[in-house]
């Protein structure tokens, strides 16, 4: 049996690496929903409307559990797909609490979609681990695009960035939370321009650990969870892994050689 993985795009891929390094037994489906990428400037009721279909997919693949592998899918749509399918649904939601667990006093930085950032789930979250008033919340939205064609380090990314910062003390900062899944790409750019002591969090590993529970707790969990710092193998017969775009597998070894180049990066940003 297969577990489904899916974002709007590339930055679920986020999710479905972490998962080969700590489930190297499992079996995965990637569906990634190019038709519809960026979800993070779409309706709530869009993004429920490509959530249901990805899902039905995935089911149809015959997939044991699905990951909602986007920070916005999640906020809009993961209740409602929860009340319509009877396999684990599995989310992924921005690592606020341990951010501010871990902050000691100084401020927390979200950084998200403006969708997610618009989310009452997530605004609910701050509200009830977020006591001292230490969050900010702030909306990437061209991340997405530069991810999306694959410029994940240059001046534009870098400029960007800065020009978003500005106005922010990020000297107060201790911890710097990547509230979607594609932003991960760019954790070495954020490394740069972040002062030394800020820790770049995101919530790949909880949301993996999650799946585990979960699948084990039905009898549907293949092996043990292997370390969560392993190395990823490279090759895309490393793991038994299928990707779709929008319901059309991707073939061919130049096309599956794309996505192991997105390991590759992700791999590196893993221990940045």
């Amino acid at each position: 049996m297969n577990i489904g993985i899916f974002d709007s795009g590339i930055g679920g891929v986020t999710l479905l690496h972490q998962a080969m390094v700590m489930m190297p037994h499992e079996n995965f489906i990637f569906y990634a929903d190019t038709a519809h990428v960026p979800y993070g400037t779409k309706t709530r009721e869009q993004v429920i409307s490509y959530a249901d279909d990805a899902i039905h997919f995935l089911q149809s693949c015959g997939c044991k559990a699905v990951v909602i592998a986007c920070n916005t899918a999640t906020a809009a749509a993961a209740e409602q797909m929860r009340k319509k399918y009877t396999f684990p649904i599995i989310g992924i939601e921005p690592a606020v609490k341990p951010a501010v667990a871990e902050s000691e006093g100084k401020r927390v930085m979200v950084v998200a979609t403006p969708l997610a950032v618009q989310e009452e789930k997530l605004k609910s979250l701050v509200a009830r681990v977020d006591n001292a008033h230490l969050v900010d919340l702030l909306a990437l939205p061209r991340l997405v695009e530069f991810a999306e064609r694959g410029e994940f380090v240059s001046d534009a990314v870098s400029a960007y960035l800065e020009e978003q910062f500005f106005g922010y003390s990020l000297d107060a900062y201790g911890e710097l939370v990547l509230g979607c899944t594609h932003f991960n790409y760019f954790k070495d750019t954020f490394r740069k321009l972040m002062p030394e002591q800020v820790h770049i969090i995101d919530g790949s590993i909880g949301t993996i650990r999650q799946l585990a529970r979960v699948l084990e707790s039905k009898g549907l969990l293949a092996a043990p969870l292997s370390d969560e710092s392993s190395k990823w193998k490279s090759g895309h017969g490393a793991a038994n892994v299928k990707y779709y775009q929008s319901g059309v597998e991707v073939s061919g070894t130049d096309n599956l050689k794309d996505w192991d180049k997105l390991h590759e990066r992700l791999e590196k940003m893993r221990f940045v």
